[in-house]
């Protein structure tokens, strides 16, 4: 294995024993520090009782963990929507660590089977004053919330993974980037078969698609993991 400059994440790291889909876990806490990326560790439930978007999965992981490293004076007053978020990992890592209380705001969503382990994990970070969860369907309006906040990042782990999703995800992305032609997708996945990279031809067709720096590259490239930033068309061409 390639070794990265820093070291894997923690607590389940970024290897060879995750090629493979994880076996579903046990409900239960742990607390996540991103390898000391976060001076208040992350507390995070996992139940997989609603579904497996309740437990962490190494999309998540790599996406909070650059956000972290790299995004925090970037983000720190933004608007931000995680979409397909579980149980909220990477907002939440990213609303302990980059974002400005007084300023910024968060949008967790998902569908409303993981409603109430969103709100159980913004309960257990204090972090309710600035994180809202509410149900976003792909493909569907966006809510009203939404509308309103014109979220400027959006972030994005672990969304490709059911193929006949990918159209209402698409759809999905475009009404976030035609409400705020200048916001930004971070967007992070794991290719497990051949079918999960038609989602980044797709993407390229509407979107400024571009893969993003990371000193874990190494690492997390081996397992077939990809990150990457979209960007409206409309607003790069003036249009």
């Amino acid at each position: 294995m390639c070794r990265s400059p820093s070291p894997l994440l923690d607590p389940v790291a970024v290897s060879e024993d995750l090629a493979p889909l994880p076996s579903l876990k046990q409900a239960g806490s742990a607390t996540i520090d991103f390898d000391g990326q976060l001076d208040r560790p992350l507390k995070y439930h996992e139940d997989v009782r609603t579904g497996c978007g309740g437990q962490t999965w190494p999309a998540g992981l790599v996406l909070a963990k650059h956000m972290l490293r790299y995004r925090r004076r970037e983000i720190q007053d933004a608007t931000i929507l995680e979409l397909g978020a579980g149980g909220g990992l990477v907002g939440l890592a990213v609303a302990l660590g980059c974002s400005n209380t007084a300023k910024g705001s968060l949008l967790l969503t998902d569908q409303d089977e993981m409603l109430g382990l969103m709100q159980h994990n913004i309960q257990l970070n204090d972090v309710g004053s600035r994180a809202t969860a509410l149900v976003l369907n792909w493909g569907e309006p966006l809510p009203a919330v939404v509308v309103q906040r014109r979220p400027n990042v959006i972030l994005a782990a672990e969304c490709v993974y059911f193929e006949p999703a990918f159209p209402l995800l698409m759809q999905t992305l475009k009404h976030l980037l035609a409400l705020n032609d200048g916001a930004v997708v971070y967007f992070c996945f794991k290719k497990r078969r051949r079918a999960d990279l038609q989602f980044i031809k797709m993407a390229r067709k509407a979107f400024i698609v571009e893969e993003i720096p990371d000193q874990d590259r190494p690492v997390f490239a081996r397992q077939q993991l990809f990150l990457f930033s979209l960007r409206s068309k409309t607003k790069t061409t003036g249009g």
